[in-house]
């Protein structure tokens, strides 16, 4: 029997690219009964005041939070892959905190990036091409008016509802393996100042979504698990990351590789957390997944002591 969840540790508001505002993923997660529920928005802190306010309100603990973008240049892989950063409401009011990870959340993303994806998309797949996909060229103009934190998820919706490309296309054009990827985030050696002078817990994010078989809005364009795998020694090791733990309860998550990632976790004493990764009411619904009681009161008993 599978147990109960209590905690949904990863959602996605308008802050970045989730459907619904910061308050609303909080009173879903409330409306549900959960007993906390985390903010992380994709490398921005902007929504997290909105979501504390709301869980104060309807009475459900809100742990800030953040999934931050990495990015990775190796012989087995080159692309990003994401971390969970949770912290204390307190950080939020630390200039020093505030200042550096928003330095580097702009190293990662921003409109240098969107204007470079834009120009090889164009390069590669815009009508002039060797493999004209594209019956116009692309802008920098249709994709930033998705929003103000642009991801890999606004290239694809502009390109299936402006460009009426189907999803093979699409994946085609901004999958890791296309010629136009150009990988968003930061170095991991980025995060050591950050991992070094403030209270965080570090999780990999879906480590094995990758390995989800298509089709699935929860396959996320990572490489397959066993090259995950291989990488992963780098994220154990104390620095530049040393992370806490692995996020093991997702969607997009089989049971197959569950089993491997508890497995790692209690190799190497890492938390265990889960979540819903939820960005709209349908395709990516929140609250349908997260961590029961043991690994939130594991969980909790860590991050209650980030001081």
């Amino acid at each position: 029997m599978k147990n109960k969840i209590v905690a949904d540790l990863h959602n996605h508001s308008t802050a970045s690219d989730g459907e619904l505002s910061p308050c609303a993923v909080v009173n879903q997660a409330a409306e549900k009964g959960l007993t906390a529920v985390s903010l992380t928005d994709h490398d921005t802190l902007v929504g997290i005041d909105e979501a504390l306010t709301a869980g104060a309100q309807v009475k459900i603990k809100v742990i800030p939070g953040v999934e931050l973008t990495l990015r990775l240049k190796r012989p087995e892989f080159v692309g990003s892959l994401h971390l969970l950063l949770y912290f204390q409401p307190e950080l939020l009011k630390d200039r020093g905190f505030i200042e550096a990870i928003e330095e580097l959340f702009a190293a990662g993303r921003g409109t240098a990036l969107v204007r470079d994806r834009v120009t090889a998309i164009n390069h590669f797949f815009g009508p002039d091409s060797a493999t004209p996909e594209l019956r116009k060229n692309l802008t920098v103009e249709e994709i930033e008016s998705r929003g103000d934190n642009i991801t890999r998820r606004h290239f694809a919706k502009v390109l299936s509802e402006n460009h009426q490309l189907e999803r093979p296309q699409v994946d085609a054009i901004i999958a890791n393996q296309s010629l136009a990827y150009l990988p968003s985030g930061i170095d991991p050696e980025k995060l050591l100042p950050l991992r070094s002078n403030f209270p965080l817990l570090i999780f990999f994010a879906h480590p094995a979504a990758g390995s989800y078989p298509p089709p699935s809005h929860y396959r996320e364009v990572l490489p397959p698990w066993p090259t995950v795998a291989d990488l992963m020694p780098e994220f154990l090791a104390q620095e530049p990351i040393g992370i806490d733990g692995l996020e093991i309860e997702y969607p997009g998550h089989r049971e197959i590789e569950k089993k491997t990632l508890r497995k790692l976790a209690d190799d190497y004493n890492l938390l265990i957390s889960g979540g819903s990764d939820g960005h709209d009411l349908t395709e990516r619904p929140y609250g349908v997944n997260g961590i029961d009681k043991n690994d939130f009161s594991r969980f909790m008993t860590k991050y209650d002591n980030l001081r």
